[in-house]
């Protein structure tokens, strides 16, 4: 348990610096649009901080941590989340500095920011599929 209460802290703490980030880098820029630097720390907040305090009092009320499926959640999910709140932070960061992207960077970023959101699906169904799995022992 105590691994998953240390794991939703630095899911908080970089949740904190994405949107203290955002709010500073826009300011310092005389930026005003829309940009996805704003979702970083929603996402980081809810994807990781709240992820992982829920499964910190999931894996003390029942046997989690004893399924397979739950060890494959752990870096499909983190992979994931990281990957995908990575890209939102390159492409908001390209969009304050309005920096044009060739087509094929663009999808670059846009693929690897896709493949994060399935990884983060992914780790989802192990999540689900381990607590059901516990729940029914």
């Amino acid at each position: 348990m105590k691994k998953y209460v240390h794991i939703a802290f630095i899911y908080a703490a970089a949740a904190m610096a994405g949107g203290v980030f955002f709010r500073e880098f826009t300011k310092f820029s005389d930026y005003t649009g829309p940009t996805t630097l704003r979702c970083v720390h929603t996402h980081l907040f809810m994807l990781g901080m709240v992820m992982f305090l829920l499964t910190a009092l999931f894996a003390r009320a029942c046997p989690l941590e004893q399924s397979k499926l739950f060890r494959a959640f752990l870096p499909v999910y983190n992979l994931g989340v990281v990957l995908s709140a990575a890209m939102l932070l390159v492409r908001g960061v390209l969009q304050v500095l309005d920096t044009p992207l060739s087509t094929g960077a663009d999808a670059a970023v846009s693929g690897i920011a896709g493949i994060g959101h399935l990884l983060t699906g992914a780790g989802l169904v192990f999540w689900f599929l381990a607590l059901k799995e516990a729940a029914e022992d």
